[in-house]
Order: C-alpha cells, then structure tokens, then sequence
C-alpha cells in the first residue's frame, strides 16, 4: 500500500505544473490587461509600466512562472490585483471555510436521503414506490440550480417568512439552510438513482441468495452483503464532490449573498485578477487528486476482492 501511495502521490507535482502552467499562460497572453484594469479610468502609461516593472510582468513567460512557482512551494500565492495590499492566501483562507461549510451541509443532506431512497427504490423494484422514487429523483436532477434557489427565497423567505434570504453566520446558522437545500436537491437525485441501480446488481448476486439461503436476517442482509457492495460507485461520485468542497458553490453563493470562494472567483474572473485565478485552480487540483486518492484506498475495505491498482483478487 505504501508503494502505491507514493506512486500516486509522486504524480501530484507533474499535474500541478501542467495545469498551473497551462493557467499562468492564459493569465499572461489571455484577453484583458489586468494592470489597465488595476488602473480603472487612471490611463497613465508610464505608471502602468512602472506597475509592470514592479511586478516582473515584464520578465520571459518562463522567468514569470518560474518565480511564481518558487513562491507557491512557501505558500505564497501573490498579491491581488483587486484588493490591493491584500495577499491570495489571506483571502482564501477564510472563503474557502465558508464554502466547505456549505458543500458540507449540501453533501450530508444529499447522502443522508439520497442514499435510503435508492436502497427503498431497489429493494421495491417494480413496484409503484419504485417508480415514484425513480419519478422524484429526475424531477430534482432536471431542475437547475439557478431555478431552485429564487423558488426557495420566494416561498420560504418572502411568503412563510420563516427563513432569511442572505448572508453567512456559520454552519449552525439558519441561513445555511437554503442555501443548502439548493445545492443538496440535485445532490439527491444523482445519489438515489446512482445507490438504486448498484443494489439491483448486487441483489441479483449469488452471495446475497447464499446469505439469505443461511436464514440470515433481512436487516443484516441488506446492511452486510447488499448496501457495502452498492456503495463502490456512490463512494467514487462522493469522492469528486470531496474534491470540490471548497470551490463548487459559485451559483448558490451569488443568489443568496454568502462570502465564500465561489463569490470571490466570479470577480475575480470579471477583474481578471489571475493570482486568485491560479491559486483557485491549483489548490482545487491538489484536492481532487487528493480524494481519488483517498477513495482508491477505500475501495479495498468495502471490497476485500480488489487490490489497490484496481485489480480483482482471484
């Protein structure tokens, strides 16, 4: 196991360059001059220059980027361009707790529902609860997200007036709720038809007639032999939607007025304000590889059958 961590791990830093380097270009050659930008109606070129020189915007594409990795290894992810006298880090930092919150409490409503209706839905195959189950899941699949959240505002905020419209006081505040349902309804439906369709296949299983053959319970069945085999594909979904903890709620924060890194992203990309840009997208790779990671290694104790590498024991 320790070979195969290291392995992967040791892929880290050569995505990382691809894709920060990949980014840094687009930054530097893309449309837009974030220094003219930086300036506003102040059209001085020779303080734009001079701004310019400053910043070593006017160094080889490979000098920039060099430097910029130099600083990233210490944690230091520049300046913004936007909030001048402010570091990247310093506005990360706080945003991107925000935005886990939120996705936390999205993703827990959407595993805690999701995953009992695809297992009720399974193990009622054919039934009329299978097919309601299966109507409900694609009513919230299909509704965007930008279509829930002003119906959520509208009939629990303005109408019942039992629930704020905006703003951000933590994970235990009443003000996370809406704005996780939002999130969390799609979440639902992809979790319950996802859980749905594993348990038909493994029910079908010679194991789960042997278990029950035996006299088992149905309770230890279902839990033992059905539920742990099904979960393998909803454990790889959840493990891309661990991934993105911090940096997938860009719509919903915007709706419902929360200070999170979905928020700080879209002005950034509006005032082409590349240092947060890159730290975004870099910090977001390094999550991602870091939770497939972690899901890799979960495979193995819900499946004794399969070794790390993604092979079958015989």
């Amino acid at each position: 196991m320790g070979t195969y961590i290291i392995r992967r791990l040791a892929w880290l830093p050569v995505i990382l360059v691809i894709i920060s380097f990949i980014t840094f270009a687009l930054g530097r050659f893309g449309p837009g001059d974030p220094v003219e930008i930086l300036m506003g109606q102040y059209n001085d070129e020779r303080v734009i220059e001079r701004i310019r020189e400053q910043r070593g915007l006017n160094d080889n594409i490979f000098v920039q980027y060099g430097r910029y990795v130099k600083n990233v290894t210490r944690g230091d992810f520049g300046e913004s361009f936007k909030y001048r006298g402010r570091t990247v880090a310093e506005l990360l930092k706080k945003k991107m707790w925000v935005s886990a919150q939120l996705n936390i409490a999205a993703l827990i409503l959407s595993v805690s529902i999701g995953i009992p209706l695809g297992l009720f839905a399974a193990l009622k195959q054919g039934t009329l609860w299978d097919t309601s189950t299966v109507a409900f899941t694609l009513l919230g699949q299909s509704i965007p997200v930008f279509l829930t959240a002003p119906v959520l505002l509208l009939v629990f905020a303005l109408k019942l007036d039992i629930l704020p419209t905006h703003g951000w006081g933590g994970f235990f505040d009443t003000r996370i709720i809406l704005p996780a349902v939002a999130m969390g309804v799609p979440g639902i439906a992809i979790i319950t038809r996802l859980t749905r369709a594993s348990t038909m296949e493994v029910i079908s299983q010679d194991y789960v007639r042997t278990a029950r053959a035996k006299g088992l319970p149905e309770s230890v069945v279902q839990r033992r032999h059905i539920l742990r085999n099904a979960m393998i594909p909803v454990i790889t979904m959840l493990g891309f939607s661990l991934a993105g903890l911090a940096f997938t709620s860009f719509i919903v924060e915007r709706f419902f007025g929360i200070p999170g890194v979905g928020n700080l992203f879209i002005e950034a990309i509006f005032a082409r304000d590349y240092p947060i840009i890159n730290a975004v997208i870099i910090i977001g790779t390094t999550f991602f590889v870091a939770a497939n990671l972690i899901v890799d290694l979960i495979y193995p104790w819900l499946d004794p059958r399969i070794r790390l590498g993604g092979a079958y024991a015989a």
